[in-house]
């Protein structure tokens, strides 16, 4: 389900909604009008080499090794 943002042009309530394609425009939770789709930036995945690794020292540390290959965890867990 993607995240859309919304924004009520009646009372300028602005908001983040899941919806699915199969439901209706949602109506605004303040005033119960209809809404007017924002177009959202997009937020690219982080690719960064530092990115990635500072994610996976994060992991480690919480005790999940998923973000490794199992070459990788096999080393780490010697």
């Amino acid at each position: 389900m993607p995240i859309y943002d919304f924004h009520c042009p009646a009372c300028g309530h602005s908001f983040e909604a899941l919806v699915r394609t199969s439901d209706s425009t949602p109506v605004c939770p303040q005033c119960n009008n209809a809404l007017d789709k924002l177009v959202s930036a997009p937020a690219p995945p982080g690719k960064s080499k530092a990115i990635i690794a500072s994610n996976r020292r994060a992991a480690a540390r919480a005790g999940h090794f998923s973000n490794y290959s199992k070459e990788e965890q096999s080393k780490l867990l010697r």
